[in-house]
Formats: structure tokens, sequence, C-alpha cells
């Protein structure tokens, strides 16, 4: 079931809907705000979209970053549950 939730980002006053619970909610809004505050102490001036969007950046350059590594562990895993079957059917 969906949540509303009440969030200020950059003095934008928003309400989203999640099926997330609080903590997760909590955590995403945290994660964001925290590339936020990084944006700001690095850059001056700059308008209040411009850093949302380099923020936006930031963590879709994150998530990239953590697919190739998930997609590296899933073939090590397929790789090695391959040679374990293999490593069984010749033991019988």
């Amino acid at each position: 079931m969906k949540k509303s939730y009440k969030i200020n980002i950059l003095g934008q006053e928003l309400t989203v809907l999640s099926d997330a619970d609080d903590e997760h909610v909590a955590n995403v809004i945290k994660l964001l705000t925290d590339n936020i505050e990084e944006v700001l102490k690095s850059a001056n001036n700059l308008k209040a979209l411009d850093v949302a969007i380099l923020a936006a950046l930031n963590v879709a350059e994150e998530l990239l970053k953590l697919r190739g590594i998930n997609k590296e562990l899933c073939d090590q895993l397929e790789t090695r549950s391959e040679e374990l079957i293999q490593l069984i059917e010749n033991a019988s």
C-alpha cells in the first residue's frame, strides 16, 4: 500500500508516494540530501535546478557503478555454479 510522504529538497516541498517503509524512504532522502550538500560545497552560486541535476548525476553514476559490480559478481557466481555442477556430474 502506498504511503504519502512530505519532503523538502532545496526549499521545495514535495509530496511523494512510496510502497517502501519509512526507514527506506528516509535513507533515500538522506542519500539525495547528502549528494546535494556535496554539490553545494564544491560550487557556489548555482541555481537550485543545477544543484539538483548535478546531485542526480552523482547518484546515477554511483548506481551505474554498482550495477556493473553486481553484474560482475553475478557472472562470477554463474561461472562457479556451472563449474560445481560439472564437478558433481563428473563425480557421479
